[in-house]
């Protein structure tokens, strides 16, 4: 005989028909429920809509902040490295003689060119600083004052000082005074503008063993770090002295390197290139012309412009020198 499970249906003589005919897997009809469990049943879902979890103020309030500081801080950046932001003359007066921030020594030149392509009267209380900031330690502040002075070829104090400026231990500030001198009707500079269009070879100032080196191949802008070098515990950053491309590095992470070893090669980038074309246009000479004609080719990293500005350089140092 089979025997009754515990979850089998006991036959009483109390069963019904209906009940032995009974789907079992039916599910029970709820409005067969009592009424106080169906009412029961829809307080409780009603309250838990009503019951959803909220944040503590504390940290409603805690996300607020930070939420505003995401959206603050790349302002506040922006807007303390934006040099195109106007400047009051006390401003400037302050920013120019601001040692502990150099940012706000170029962004004072800057609105100092600026005033000066708008022949804004006044304009020339600030000179005896630019004078003074080029022989600034900072090679960033010399690059910009370079590139001010170039803008008022009137004045000679900006003509001595640009001079000077071609023996400065930077290629960037010796190509800019070069650049500006042109403007003095100078060529003075040729020699530092040939220098713009040629690689530039970054050697080893001190001896000791590479860490770490860039990639051959990539883009670099300048003061970006080229080569690091490390010697009984002391590290030297050695930095890239122009925007451009790294064509190619001898300096390996591991290599041991003397004082003087070649470490890498870095291109000059567009805008050098284009600066030092166009200043030969007016300034070169025949002897020039083997570090001309090499942009008039197509190349990879150049735009055609460069090709086109070649070309007319080309053509201006050829006609010159048949008019000589």
């Amino acid at each position: 005989m089979q025997s009754l499970t515990p979850n089998s249906k006991l036959l009483t003589p109390s069963s019904s028909n209906a009940d032995l005919m009974a789907d079992p897997n039916k599910p029970p009809d709820p409005s067969e429920a009592p009424t106080e469990e169906i009412e029961s049943s829809q307080v409780q879902a009603e309250l838990a809509k009503r019951k959803k979890p909220r944040m503590p103020l504390r940290n409603r309030i805690l996300f607020y902040v930070v939420a505003w500081l995401i959206v603050l801080m790349p302002f506040l950046f922006w807007r303390a490295t934006w040099f195109g932001r106007p400047l009051t003359d006390a401003e400037i007066a302050q920013y120019l003689h601001d040692e502990q921030k150099p940012r706000h020594i170029q962004h004072a030149l800057v609105q100092i060119g600026e005033q000066i392509d708008k022949h804004q009267p006044g304009v020339a209380q600030w000179y005896p600083d630019l004078v003074r900031l080029a022989s600034h330690p900072v090679e960033e502040i010399r690059n910009t004052d370079a590139w001010v002075m170039g803008k008022d070829p009137s004045r000679p104090e900006f003509h001595q000082a640009l001079l000077k400026m071609l023996g400065d231990s930077s290629e960037m500030v010796r190509g800019n005074a070069a650049l500006s001198l042109v403007r003095f009707g100078d060529a003075s500079g040729r020699p530092q503008i040939v220098e713009m269009l040629e690689p530039s070879t970054v050697t080893a100032p001190v001896a000791g063993t590479v860490t770490a080196a860039a990639r051959s191949g990539e883009p670099i802008q300048h003061g970006t770090l080229l080569v690091r070098l490390e010697e009984g515990g002391q590290t030297t950053e050695v930095r890239s002295p122009i925007t451009g491309q790294v064509k190619a590095v001898t300096a390996t992470p591991g290599a041991r390197v003397a004082v003087g070893d070649k470490l890498a090669v870095v291109t000059p980038g567009t805008e050098q290139v284009w600066e030092a074309l166009r200043a030969l246009y007016l300034v070169g000479t025949p002897d020039d012309l083997p570090y001309v004609t090499p942009y008039e080719q197509a190349l990879p990293d150049l735009p055609e412009r460069i090709q086109q500005q070649a070309r007319e350089t080309e053509r201006a140092i050829r006609e010159r020198a048949r008019g000589q």
